[in-house]
């Protein structure tokens, strides 16, 4: 994913873990990188417009202001949006129940209902470099500025979320032999992570994420074979390690694949062979995921495995080349589908001060509902109603300049609108709360509270 962030809150005041997380950071002053995508026009005939999340790609260059909360300046602003915060409210939504086609298998329904609503430790795992580090394991802390505590993660499971995603990227921790051997002491502590979640009897989705480029995996032909090679390595690796891991653990079989460093990155265009040849590609990749790990035996035999179209884009899982992988004898919709939506793009994603953006959202306002609700429709006519499991596994709203009452009715309608079509969201958190980077954080982690706590009780009211 990329480098987002979310925003929680709990009940009117700010939670605070009186003992700390304890985590120590080491006071890396890097940060993930950014790109945001130019705005969402319809493209005309067989154009999809995928930019619903502007992912970010350092490879490119184009690095974001996101800082660590150690390298934040004394003025970050928070005090004001906690004055802000003391008079927001958590908005009334009504929206109708809609349930699969009477005769539907609803076994992955029910699964993705027990998931409530989702935390993303954004940031953090997923954090890389072109060139290796002298300590492989300071990327845990290089973007986010702090270390995972076990605190952390109860403080989260406290708040109310069921699920926590823990994006990782593997290509600077493998070996260079073309065997892709992960290091062990990078599995090890990823597996200490998610051991914090599986201790409070969360969900928990693991995947590979920021691997995405010409040297692990890219979805084209000249570089189909050494994907898939990359791709089943690191997959019997991790189905390996977490094979007697019960179904609570949900393996994401990669993190919005595309054409990076192409015009086609945010764009699907279906009058170019080079699109379609993608999608196809993206298919057969998911298919080697979900062979390597239904192949490893244990709880891997049957448990829910989540696939993305193109760029984990609504258009992208839905396009006509667009293929859920086949799945071993027996299972029965046992392949969950992942989309990633900040939606609509000008309140959600874009930064302020470009051409468009907005800082104002209202469940009064068509222009505001109308691409969230085409969003979840989308997905339950093509999915849901017939049996299939979705996760939005990626949203949120970014601060911009403190409008924190239109981020809480935007993501209080959001989980509202997702819950009514039975999908479950996971808000994107990258720990950033000052800068002009995507400040997305919502969860302070060195001092395990909530910014914004109305935040978290609109996203808990409506998870239901």
């Amino acid at each position: 994913m990329k480098k987002r962030i979310l925003a929680l809150c709990l009940i009117g005041t700010m939670l605070v873990v009186e003992t700390g997380c304890g985590a120590e950071s080491d006071g890396a002053a890097g940060a993930g990188t950014g790109s945001e995508p130019a705005g969402q026009e319809t493209a005309a005939d067989d154009t999809l417009d995928v930019k619903e999340k502007g992912e970010v790609v350092q490879d490119a260059g184009e690095q974001t202001d996101v800082q660590p909360e150690e390298a934040q300046t004394e003025d970050t602003g928070v005090e004001d949006e906690e004055d802000a915060a003391q008079t927001a409210t958590v908005p009334e939504v009504n929206i109708e129940k809609r349930l699969p086609d009477e005769g539907a298998d609803t076994s992955a329904i029910d699964f993705v209902e027990n998931m409530k609503v989702g935390w993303v430790l954004g940031n953090t795992f997923d954090a890389y470099t072109d060139e290796n580090m002298a300590d492989e394991m300071s990327y845990e802390s290089y973007w986010c500025g702090v270390e995972t505590t076990k605190e952390m993660i109860d403080a989260v499971k406290a708040a109310g979320f069921e699920t926590l995603r823990i994006p990782v990227s593997w290509h600077n921790h493998v070996s260079d032999d073309g065997n892709y051997t992960i290091s062990e002491a990078w599995l090890d502590r990823v597996q200490e992570v998610v051991d914090y979640a599986m201790d409070n009897d969360m969900y928990v989705i693991l995947n590979i994420h920021h691997d995405n480029s010409t040297k692990y995996m890219y979805p084209s032909q000249e570089y189909a074979e050494q994907s898939k090679t990359y791709i089943r390595a690191i997959w019997t690796q991790l189905a390996q390690r977490f094979a007697d891991y019960d179904e609570h653990l949900i393996m994401e079989s990669l993190n919005e694949p595309r054409l990076t460093g192409t015009s086609y990155e945010w764009w699907l265009d279906f009058n170019s062979q080079e699109c379609v040849d993608a999608v196809k590609y993206i298919n057969e990749y998911n298919q080697v995921f979900v062979d390597t790990v239904r192949a490893s035996g244990g709880y891997n035999a049957e448990r829910y495995l989540l696939v993305p179209g193109y760029d984990a884009s609504l258009q992208g899982a839905t396009n006509e080349y667009f293929e859920l992988p086949k799945d071993a004898e027996g299972n029965v919709n046992k392949i969950l589908v992942e989309v990633h939506a900040y939606t609509p793009y000008n309140f959600a994603l874009q930064a302020p001060g470009e051409s468009g953006s907005t800082d104002q959202w209202s469940m009064n306002s068509p222009a505001s509902t109308s691409e969230i609700n085409n969003l979840m429709d989308t997905l339950f006519e093509q999915y849901v109603k017939n049996g299939t499991g979705v996760v939005i596994d990626e949203f949120g709203a970014r601060d911009k300049g403190g409008n924190i009452q239109a981020r809480i009715d935007f993501i209080s309608y959001y989980i509202a609108a997702a819950r009514a079509r039975n999908i479950t969201c996971c808000l994107w958190d990258n720990n950033s709360f000052s800068g002009t980077g995507e400040n997305f954080g919502i969860f302070q982690r060195r001092e395990c509270s909530f910014l914004y706590p109305e935040l978290v009780e609109g996203m808990m009211k409506y998870s239901e």
